[in-house]
């Protein structure tokens, strides 16, 4: 069995203040855990120093700085990841939701996030919860050559990746997804150039999400990058397709970690997660 340690860090909600009426126990105990806490996060400052001494990496500095301007909003999540699937899953917390650490024996999970869609522009609805997973060799290999910013690296290079999506919403149906994704993954590749056979592309993607498959709270959709930038979509464990395209992988890819992707901290979870794992 292969096991990794490495900071696991993901976003969490800044925590309540403490009532000035609570006991002495509770206060001993809020104590030990700070002291825990600082001294986690001050271990983690210290190979931040070290790494920002050893790598001129544009990239590894923006993210220690973030990691420091957001201190308080952020908790490192420190322990053991194995590539056997036993890591206790991650939460979202918003939603609930819980993801493996591990999928396919190989793939890592690096960032989690919630899609939110408003209704008649008054009210906001979670539609699914979403984790964002890479293979565990494949990214150290990319860490190894690249220096740049590795957020849009991962996104143009043949790393096999799933984004895994855990519907939230129980009254979405699959025609729903199939229109959400005309219009994001469409705004997507025309972002990146695909030119005159965007429309063609985007119907072979989305007559996947055919009207008799459905998808009630719980069901899972992957949307699995494999080598060769192929995307192969599953549902619920069913492959209901697959595509081989470099420009349609990336641009599903930069739904989830992309500059304007649906929720900024599964971005910023994966920007901190590589940045923990550049040293290693």
């Amino acid at each position: 069995m292969v096991s990794f340690r490495f900071p696991f860090l993901f976003s969490q909600p800044p925590r309540p203040p403490v009532s000035a009426t609570a006991n002495v126990s509770s206060r001993s105990l809020s104590a030990t855990t700070a002291a825990v806490s600082v001294a986690a996060a001050l271990s983690f400052a210290g190979a931040g120093v070290a790494l920002s001494q050893n790598f001129d990496n544009p990239f590894l500095q923006r993210a220690l700085n973030f990691l420091a301007s957001n201190r308080n909003g952020f908790t490192p999540m420190w322990g053991s990841l194995s590539l056997t699937g036993n890591s206790s899953p991650v939460t979202e917390s918003r939603s609930g939701t819980s993801f493996p650490a591990v999928l396919k024996d190989s793939q890592r999970l690096l960032g989690i996030g919630l899609r939110r869609k408003a209704v008649l522009g008054l009210k906001n609805i979670d539609v699914y919860a979403y984790g964002v997973y890479a293979d565990d060799s494949d990214v150290k290999n990319l860490l190894s050559e690249k220096n740049g910013d590795l957020s849009d690296d991962l996104m143009e290079s043949d790393v096999s990746m799933t984004i895994r999506l855990q519907i939230v919403y129980g009254r979405l149906s699959i025609r729903s997804v199939r229109s959400a994704f005309q219009e994001s993954v469409g705004s997507r590749l025309n972002k990146f150039g695909g030119g005159s056979d965007n429309k063609e592309l985007l119907q072979r993607f989305t007559s996947q999400f055919k009207d008799e498959y459905k998808i009630p709270k719980g069901s899972i959709i992957d949307l699995c990058r494999e080598r060769g930038y192929v995307l192969r979509t599953m549902i619920d464990g069913e492959e209901v397709g697959s595509i081989q395209s470099k420009i349609l992988c990336r641009s599903i890819l930069d739904l989830y970690i992309g500059n304007e992707s649906f929720d900024t901290k599964a971005k910023e979870d994966v920007e901190l997660n590589l940045a923990s794992l550049l040293g290693k």
